[in-house]
């Protein structure tokens, strides 16, 4: 099994965005059923952020519901944060006053009952030097204890290069998915695996489209933020179904669902040479979604080839983000 910072997480985590960042929000109930389901299946590796909602109801505010009433789930859980990008997600800020803002109103919404182990600026802040950034998140919250690592998110290669020259770098996390194959092939993948960082994989199902939910465009609720990507549009989006459905044909004949082989695919990755352990963090918000994105299926070199040769001839159709959303810096 893979390990961060010491502790053994399962191969697939879980990411916390769907249960607080959606326009019809699922109720808390429903929200623990789906924190104790990732646990009861082996991802114990959450992935959440303060900017996930609002600044009443986002992920620290539903984990420290959670480990109130299941305070036993605290240390089986590895937890990563990202922050510091305001309220939106939009304006990151690495600067001293930002990070010391968002950890510490990331610690105070937990209030002490779970440790944060990985925090991470969800984007470089361009305005401020990583030395800066990485000088107050290692001396004043790791080597204090308050948290576990510092982790990189949607980062160039060069930047994680430059940052673990700077510190010690415990996760990158990255959008990878066979939808989106971009830091196999830039030098994401490569440099993490040449400094032994673990590749966090996030939206291993694009958002979805790999997980067999949308057939049209009226399976996307009206008010999901889905509607703003570029690969969910009128003029992309059923290209991009009819894709999903001819990987869906390979994950029918393998006897698994095309959520199953998508993940798996994502995994199978960490054995390819030059390339990192790569732990995927699909996102769902019921127990039986759960229960099927939990479930690892044996994919082979052959099937990983043939699975990539579709692709090759034809690819997903529309950037991964809209034009608003600050990517890699």
């Amino acid at each position: 099994m893979p390990t961060i910072l010491g502790k053994e997480v399962g191969q697939i985590g879980y990411g916390l965005m769907g249960l607080t960042l959606r326009p019809d929000p699922i109720s808390q109930e429903e929200a623990f059923a789906a924190l104790k389901a990732a646990l009861k299946n082996g991802m114990n590796l959450w992935n959440g952020g303060d900017f996930y909602g609002t600044l009443d109801y986002n992920s620290l505010v539903l984990l420290e519901r959670y480990f109130e009433k299941y305070p036993e789930d605290a240390d089986k859980v590895v937890l990563s944060i990202k922050g510091a990008v305001g309220p939106a997600g939009h304006h990151p800020d690495g600067s001293p006053e930002g990070i010391r803002a968002s950890v510490d109103n990331c610690m105070a919404l937990l209030k002490g009952r779970k440790r944060i182990d990985i925090f991470e600026c969800a984007r470089r802040d361009q305005n401020t030097p990583l030395d800066v950034t990485f000088g107050v998140l290692d001396k004043e919250y790791v080597q204090t204890g308050k948290i576990g690592g510092i982790g990189l998110s949607e980062v160039k290669a060069s930047t994680i290069i430059e940052a673990s020259k700077l510190t010690k770098v415990v996760a990158v996390e990255a959008e990878l998915s066979l939808f989106s194959m971009d830091v196999l092939h830039n030098g994401v993948a490569a440099a993490c695996a040449e400094l032994q960082i673990p590749l966090i994989a996030y939206s291993p199902l694009c958002r979805g489209l790999l997980s067999g939910r949308f057939k049209s465009l009226d399976d996307i609720p009206e008010k999901s933020l889905l509607r703003l990507f570029p690969r969910f549009q009128p003029e992309t989006f059923p290209f991009n179904v009819q894709l999903a459905n001819q990987v869906g044909a390979l994950a029918k004949k393998k006897g698994c669902t095309l959520a199953q082989l998508s993940i798996s695919w994502t995994i199978a990755q960490s054995r390819r040479p030059g390339l990192p352990t790569t732990v995927p963090i699909p996102g769902a918000t019921s127990v039986s979604r759960i229960q099927e994105n939990s479930k690892q299926v044996e994919i082979t070199d052959a099937e990983v080839a043939e699975l990539e040769a579709t692709l090759d001839k034809l690819k997903a159709i529309g950037a991964r983000y809209p034009d608003f959303v600050p990517i890699e810096g």
